[in-house]
């Protein structure tokens, strides 16, 4: 498995000349990180003085993010795992009309999963980057900076997921799913921008 590796590992195989781990995968890594750096920033917030009135909802989320942490991490796999299976549809036989059908169908099963997998990447992303402008502004503000990286790391999630979710939906001849999919990417892709450029402006003020 792909998370059982060292990092130097990862990104060597990464860098190699298989296509996974690819962009989704990193994606998730992405989106691992993001919930890593929150929860530490909400970890670094517990049992300080200054911030006893936010302890209780620090503690929340430092449990929610180890959570959605592991979660993450089950998507680098994931995705790879969903590649894997549309790169088997393309060699399954396709001599007879029977065959070519079963192929056919079978393409478009494995890409629609293709482009599911990266979506449920972004939509649990987008779900928490609210929660990270809440760790930055009420957590701990010697790590206010470390909850900045937590957001771009968060948006280059969503964004590259998003990226694998519309090259996958080219393929996919069913229009009502390809149309419902595109709008959704949209609406995910404006709100992590909206988000991440929120607290980026917030932080300029700050520092």
């Amino acid at each position: 498995m792909l998370v059982d590796l060292t990092i130097k590992e990862f990104l060597a195989k990464t860098a190699g000349e298989e296509p996974v781990p690819g962009g989704g995968s990193i994606a998730a890594l992405n989106g691992a990180i993001a919930t890593a750096l929150t929860e530490m920033v909400a970890s670094l917030t517990v049992g300080k003085k200054k911030y006893e009135e936010v302890e209780g909802q620090m503690r929340s989320v430092a449990i929610e993010a180890r959570a959605i942490r592991d979660r993450f991490v089950a998507y680098i796999d994931k995705d790879s795992e969903a590649y894997d299976k549309v790169f088997s549809a393309f060699k399954l036989p396709k001599e007879t009309e029977e065959e070519k059908a079963e192929r056919s169908r079978v393409i478009q099963e494995a890409t629609k999963e293709a482009a599911q997998v990266p979506m449920m990447v972004a939509e649990e992303m987008g779900s928490i980057m609210e929660t990270i402008i809440y760790v930055a502004h009420k957590g701990n503000q010697n790590a206010v900076t470390d909850a900045c990286v937590a957001m771009m790391a968060a948006r280059s999630c969503v964004l590259g997921a998003l990226l694998n979710v519309r090259i996958n939906l080219s393929s996919i001849k069913d229009e009502a799913f390809v149309e419902r999919m595109k709008k959704k990417a949209d609406h995910l892709e404006s709100e992590a921008i909206r988000i991440e450029t929120k607290l980026l402006d917030w932080i300029k003020t700050k520092l």
